[in-house]
């Protein structure tokens, strides 16, 4: 097996328990006396120790700034039960947490380091699970995985491959990328409940592997607000706080969202909840042009934009763009209306947003309070040894 060795104090990060390996700490590599490459290759599993040779763990190899993430620790072998083991557990977790369900078939089963599968994503819809790899390490065991998931969760017939857009595009990976590991439901739609309510899932060729899960708790609190308002539901995508606010007495609904195909979802949303209603509009329009003049016309808006900074280098930049949003919204919004904003943008802090939104209402000249301070739901744990597996941070602003 490879062996990586780090500098020296560069281990006390994974003593801590901590997934990732950067490519800075490597003192050397050293490779087995008969191994067939003059480098290691990528997703292959090594061992990888401190300065002095002590064993830190195992994990898989890769090429960029991230160079191990870490499976198993204080081992220098992975165990033969280890997928097995690990989604086991996962989805135990998931059925305490009760997301399992006649009024829940939608939830994440892996959330990456939050269930100490780093790069590694499941979400359930109901009978059909979809994977994405982030590494290719996982790439590599993405068949050991369906193999599990059908044997683990109850009720499942078909995997669903999705890595094509997540998987390293300078990786040399070899086989599918995307499409059914085991089952087939392309001839069907399906679709998920959450919270008792249905959603067409589109993992083909929607965002993601077809839904925002992470969202279900807070369009819970939607609902609880919603009574008797005039909600504008921004960057909307397949209208799930829309919907949410439809079930919570909203007077009128507006969702709005550039993409075409997204407005086509939100409204066959709609339209399988509450085919009746009259209540609902949408619109395929970009969020500043629509947020030009609206002003006193909603009373709750729901801000969840796309992400704005997908790596560090763009935080600034991010910043700037959530600054402008809110602030028009901010300045728009009626009277003792509501504010739900958003940010899913993992290289952007808490408090980098907080400051970001504040800033927006000082520069309107209006005063706000946060009612609520949201965050991803528990199917998306965070790894208290690897805080960057919370990535969702939103506000609930009262603007007087």
């Amino acid at each position: 097996m490879t062996t990586v060795i780090l500098r020296k104090h560069k281990e006390e990060s994974l003593l801590r328990y901590h997934h990732w390996v950067f490519s800075g700490a490597i003192a050397k590599i050293v490779l087995d006396k008969d191994y067939p490459y003059s480098t290691p290759q990528e997703g292959e599993i090594v061992k990888v120790v401190d300065s002095i040779g002590k064993i830190l763990g195992v994990g898989h190899y890769q090429i960029g700034s991230i160079a191990v993430r870490m499976l198993v620790f204080g081992t220098d072998s992975l165990p033969a039960d280890f997928f097995s083991d690990r989604i086991r557990n996962a989805y135990k977790i998931r059925k305490q947490l009760g997301l399992v369900s006649a009024e829940n078939n939608t939830y994440r089963l892996i959330h990456g380091e939050g269930d100490f599968l780093p790069g590694l994503v499941v979400d359930i819809y109901d009978k059909a699970a979809v994977v994405q790899a982030h590494s290719v390490g996982m790439h590599l065991y993405r068949h050991e995985i369906a193999q599990t998931l059908m044997q683990t969760v109850g009720g499942l017939q078909s995997v669903f491959y999705k890595s094509a857009d997540t998987l390293p595009y300078k990786a040399p990976v070899e086989g599918e990328k995307q499409g059914y590991l085991t089952g087939d439901n392309s001839g069907e739609e399906v679709w998920a409940k959450e919270n008792g309510l249905l959603f067409r899932i589109d993992w083909l060729q929607g965002q993601k592997t077809g839904f925002f899960i992470d969202q279900r708790d807070n369009r819970r609190l939607v609902e609880h607000y919603a009574h008797g308002r005039d909600v504008l539901n921004m960057f909307c995508y397949t209208g799930g706080f829309s919907v949410y606010a439809l079930r919570g007495g909203a007077r009128m609904v507006h969702s709005v969202d550039v993409s075409e195909k997204a407005i086509t979802l939100t409204e066959a949303n709609v339209r399988k909840n509450f085919p009746a209603t009259t209540a609902h509009q949408s619109f395929a329009k970009d969020a500043f042009d629509y947020m030009a003049d609206i002003r006193d016309h909603y009373d709750l808006i729901i801000l969840d934009p796309p992400a704005f900074a997908k790596h560090r280098d763009a935080v600034a930049h991010a910043l700037k763009g959530y600054r402008r949003l809110n602030a028009k919204a901010i300045e728009q919004i009626r009277k003792g209306g509501l504010l739900f904003t958003f940010s899913c943008s993992q290289a952007v802090d808490k408090e980098q947003f907080r400051l970001a939104v504040f800033s927006a209402a000082a520069e309107v000249g209006r005063k706000v309070r946060i009612l609520h301070q949201l965050h991803q739901p528990a199917d998306h744990p965070v790894n208290i040894c690897h805080p960057e597996s919370e990535y969702l941070k939103g506000l609930v602003l009262y603007v007087e």
